[in-house]
């Protein structure tokens, strides 16, 4: 069954609190947490005192996706403020190994995130390093995009890439998930959604994310 991560980047920043207690009662399975720097993606979203103060209230393990350059840079803080996965992106990296042992050095599982154009080939020599791929089905820097039809053949790519190595990393799509892709996603490997725009900006968010559920369980 798949894991259902709400994107925090979509949520109400003036009710902050009362988001993460939705998320809480809701059967989300984590809590998707964005990092961005203005730098590498073209916008800024929230950094370390957000994450510490949502922290303490949330109930379900911290997903952290840094969309930064220079991640090697801030891997400890991270861990002090909760992460439990935290995802550098391929591209942002030239020393991919060293950061990934360094998260892990850290306490935290390990991911390595790719943009829509970077091929799914390059990680291959990472595969056995790593806890979770975040594959982008949107360009990254911004919420509530349109779905890229071609994740589709590239999480097939990614699914065989990982039986054929032997691999265990869990597979995430990050970017215009909803009830019409759900099952196609999840039906082709995907092990972990993230819903943003489609979650938060529903009538009964609660309701939204049980309904993702429910499409997991029933692909499965």
């Amino acid at each position: 069954m798949a894991i259902i991560a709400p994107s925090l980047l979509a949520a109400d920043f003036g009710h902050l609190t009362r988001e993460v207690e939705m998320i809480n009662r809701s059967q989300a399975g984590w809590l998707h947490i964005d990092v961005m720097d203005g730098v590498f993606v073209p916008n800024i979203s929230f950094g370390f005192p957000v994450l510490k103060s949502v922290q303490p209230l949330v109930q379900k393990p911290l997903d952290v996706h840094l969309m930064i350059i220079n991640p090697q840079n801030y891997v400890q803080a991270f861990a002090d403020a909760g992460a439990e996965y935290l995802s550098v992106h391929i591209e942002a990296t030239a020393h991919l190994h060293r950061l990934v042992h360094q998260i892990k050095e850290c306490g935290m599982k390990a991911g390595v995130a790719i943009n829509p154009h970077t091929p799914v080939a390059s990680l291959e020599d990472i595969a056995h390093d790593i806890d979770l791929v975040c594959m982008m089905s949107v360009n990254p820097g911004f919420g509530g995009q349109k779905f890229i039809p071609h994740t589709y053949t590239k999480l097939e790519q990614l699914k065989a890439l990982r039986n054929r190595s032997g691999a265990s990393f869990l597979i995430e799509i990050d970017g215009g998930v909803n009830a019409e892709n759900a099952p196609k996603l999840i039906a082709l490997g995907a092990d972990v959604l993230v819903a943003g725009q489609f979650v938060f900006s529903s009538a009964d968010p609660v309701k939204t994310i049980s309904d993702l559920h429910e499409l997991s369980a029933a692909v499965n």
